[in-house]
Parts: C-alpha cells; structure tokens; sequence
C-alpha cells in the first residue's frame, strides 16, 4: 500500500540542507582549499578545468572526498536546484524511513555514484576533472520517492507536464543515460547521478527483503 504523502519533522533533511549551505559559504571564503582537499578528485593529480582559477590547478584523491564532495556545489543555482529536490522530495521519504534509514541511504548512493564517477573517468569516458554536487544523493532521493508515491502526482519542469512519479523517474534515468551516452554537455557528471539511482534501487530491494 502506498503511504499517505505528508511532511512530518525531518531533522536529518534540515541538518543536510544547512551543511549544504555552510559549506557553500566555505568555498567562497577559501575556494582554493576546499576544492583541493574535499572535493571528488580522479585518482592520481590531474590538470583543472581552464575555467577554475590558477589557486586549484592540482589536486589529489583522498578517501573522504568520496562523501565530502557532495556537500560542495559550484554555484548558487547548483545549490539551490540540489536543496530545492532534497527538500521537496526528501522530507516525505525520510518521513517514512526515519532518520537513520534515510541518512544511511543518502549516504551510502552519494559514495556509490562517486565510485562510478572515478571509474568513468578513469576509463576515459570523461575528462579528468574534480567533481563536486549533491546530485548522486538527490537523484537516489528521487528514485526513493518515486518507489514509495509512485501514483503521486508530480510536475515535470522543463515543460512543466504533470505526471505520476513513477514515470517521472522512469524517464528522469533515460535522460541521464542519453545524456551521459552522447556527452553533449562536457563537466556534468551525467553516469553519477544515474548511479545515484541505481544504488539507491539496489538498497532499497535489499532493505525490502531484509525487513521481510
């Protein structure tokens, strides 16, 4: 049976989204250092991006950038567009999880896709280049939502078409999957967010059946 749709207390939602934030606020201060050390970095030191200033030339792969990468984004609309999905999307399903379902979901995709993110780059699919967003959890947050309201009403925006969130999440992978397949847009990790959604698939089919 599906749940009814609500927006109960989340504490884990508002702790991600003001994280988020903060952290926005620590790139603007120290951008050089903060993209250097937590950001996602293939393995091995690689030449920036042209267009990131000469302070972030180099950087190296360390282990916890596979989590702290996700908290960092490259613009205000980057942020905002993350924490506006986490938000809508993430409080109904962290109301049906709690707390530490959902926070050991998010975390456990935003580590898958940074895996496949290194494995994409490093088989040349994409160029090297760090990689930072909260995308790979919140596209897993998206697939979460759709498998728990997937009669729920939801509104495509670009058009903005009303459909039930089973499909929107149908189709929100098989764009993901196109666009990462012809590399249309160079700098967009298109292959982690749809592992975003893949892990978060896998989890949520093993959580099933462990509760069984």
């Amino acid at each position: 049976m599906e749940p009814q749709l609500k927006t109960p207390r989340t504490p884990i939602v508002s702790i991600l989204l003001l994280i988020n934030v903060v952290a926005f606020f620590l790139e603007l201060l120290a951008p050089g250092f903060v993209i250097r050390h937590f950001a996602l970095w293939p393995l091995g030191d690689v030449q920036m991006m042209e267009a990131l200033p000469a302070q972030m030339v180099t950087g190296e792969f360390h282990l916890w950038q596979l989590m702290t990468y996700a908290f960092l984004h490259g613009s205000v609309l980057h942020l905002f567009l993350n924490m506006f999905v986490l938000w809508m999307f993430g409080m109904p399903v962290e109301g049906v999880w709690g707390g530490r379902v959902f926070i050991l979901y998010y975390l456990v995709c935003v580590v898958g896709a940074a895996i496949v993110q290194l494995l994409v780059v490093s088989a040349g699919v994409q160029a090297g280049a760090p990689s930072l967003g909260a995308s790979g959890g919140v596209f897993a947050i998206l697939m979460a939502f759709g498998m728990l309201y997937p009669n729920q009403v939801v509104l495509l925006l670009f058009p903005p078409i009303p459909m039930k969130a089973k499909y929107f999440v149908v189709l929100i992978g098989i764009v993901q999957l196109m666009m990462g397949l012809s590399a249309s847009q160079t700098g967009v990790a298109y292959f982690a967010h749809l592992a975003g959604m893949v892990f978060g698939l896998l989890f949520i089919v093993v959580f099933r059946l462990r509760m069984r």
